[in-house]
């Protein structure tokens, strides 16, 4: 894997900002690179809820070096959930396979978590697959660690 300068920027040039309609392309990019889909349709709708800026409750934000967008983080704060207080959630992360191991993802985690400080929450959440030891391993290295909560779930066939 290779860090940012190997695409001709080093990790101070690398900026994390609110996504525009025009990073669409690179941030679906991504995401297939990452899944093996094409949700096109997906992300032009969480481009029309979360992204612009137009609350500081949902944040939209991408990691760009020139004119390359590396990254996507997505989350928002979620308010009273099971009781829970209100919180910031990260629930979609993902990094240029090229990029990796640049401190993209921190320096985007870091950004998002500033965010939800704004919004005037003071713990950070997600969720993922217990097999994706991938982004498990990413968190888990940010200082993330297991939640008092357990996540269920029902088939509905």
């Amino acid at each position: 894997m290779t860090r940012p300068e190997a695409n001709g920027a080093s990790p101070t040039e690398l900026r994390v900002r609110p996504v525009d309609a025009a990073d669409l392309g690179q941030v679906i990019a991504i995401d297939a690179e990452a899944t093996g889909l094409e949700k096109t349709d997906y992300w032009y709708e969480l481009f029309h809820r979360y992204g612009g800026g137009r609350t500081r409750q949902r944040l939209f934000l991408v990691a760009e070096s020139g004119d390359v967008i590396q990254g996507f983080i997505i989350g928002e704060v979620r308010d009273w959930e099971f009781g829970s207080a209100p919180c910031g959630w990260v629930f979609g992360l993902s990094v240029r396979a090229s990029a990796r191991l640049g401190g993209v993802g921190a320096r985007m985690l870091e950004a998002i978590c500033d965010g939800f400080r704004h919004a005037g929450v003071n713990k950070v959440r997600t969720l993922l697959a217990r097999d994706n030891s991938l982004v498990l391993s990413f968190f888990r290295s940010q200082g993330m660690m297991a939640a008092p909560f357990i996540p269920l779930e029902k088939d509905l066939d």
